[in-house]
């Protein structure tokens, strides 16, 4: 593993750009459950019911002391090494962008700027009837379900449910930043939720070096460059380089 460290090093040394793209398993290390896994949380809800515009339809007060449990879970965890590593090789890099799965916002409460969140964020909400958005951090909600200060209207949390469309200027915004980039660093995502799941094979594709770190291998790990199986928040602060 040291060795695979060292060459890991080595490569983010020599990238100018660098593209992250980060999943459950680093906000994991920060006590936030995945929604897929042994004990992820669709084992427990179904998600028919929970992350789908038909499920808020039908029970906007459920979904939405759902995702009041979960926003109050996410307020008490903190960024962990491996957020604040990859503060450090934003810093460190001239171009840097971050490409993340995970709604929880630990990322820019860890000091990352350049962020592309592909799933959406939690602290945000949006009306149903006249698209209003606001950023909402209260922690209880002042009301369940909260409605619009617009017209009255619903609002529902702004993240990417099932059969929602992720937007094509944010999928547009992710090929942009692995084409300007030297190397594209995979962290803590199992690899099987599209179009996150075909990043890496196109950083590859157009000839970048790609790094995965994951608990375990990816179906797409033996595709990849390099490959470091272990804790996101043990790894990350090892193979940043100190040099700019």
């Amino acid at each position: 593993m040291e060795e695979l460290i060292q060459k890991a090093k080595e490569i983010l040394s020599r990238a100018r750009g660098i593209t992250v793209l980060t999943g459950a398993g680093i906000s994991a290390e920060s006590g936030i459950p995945t929604f897929r896994g042994e004990d992820g949380l669709w084992k427990k809800y179904n998600p028919e019911d929970i992350d789908t515009a038909d499920g808020f339809r039908r029970n906007p007060k459920y979904v939405w002391e759902w995702y009041y449990g979960l926003r109050e879970l996410i307020s008490k965890k903190e960024p962990n090494p491996g957020h604040y590593a990859l503060v450090m090789l934003e810093k460190i890099k001239p171009y840097f962008t971050l490409i993340t799965q995970n709604i929880d916002d630990l990322h820019r409460t860890a000091g990352n700027a350049n962020i592309i969140e592909l799933h959406g964020n939690i602290w945000w909400m949006r009306c149903m009837d006249c698209s209003y958005i606001e950023e909402n951090r209260e922690v209880p909600l002042a009301e369940i379900p909260p409605t619009c200060k617009n017209c009255s209207g619903l609002l529902r949390p702004v993240v990417v449910w099932f059969r929602d469309n992720i937007p094509l200027s944010t999928i547009d915004a992710c090929l942009l930043s692995i084409e300007d980039s030297d190397v594209m660093l995979i962290v803590g995502t199992s690899g099987i939720v599209e179009p996150a799941a075909s990043m890496g094979l196109i950083a590859k594709h157009v000839g970048k070096t790609v790094i995965e770190i994951n608990l375990e291998e990816s179906i797409n790990s033996p595709k990849y460059d390099l490959v470091l199986l272990g804790k996101t928040g043990d790894i990350l602060p090892k193979i940043i380089p100190i040099n700019k």
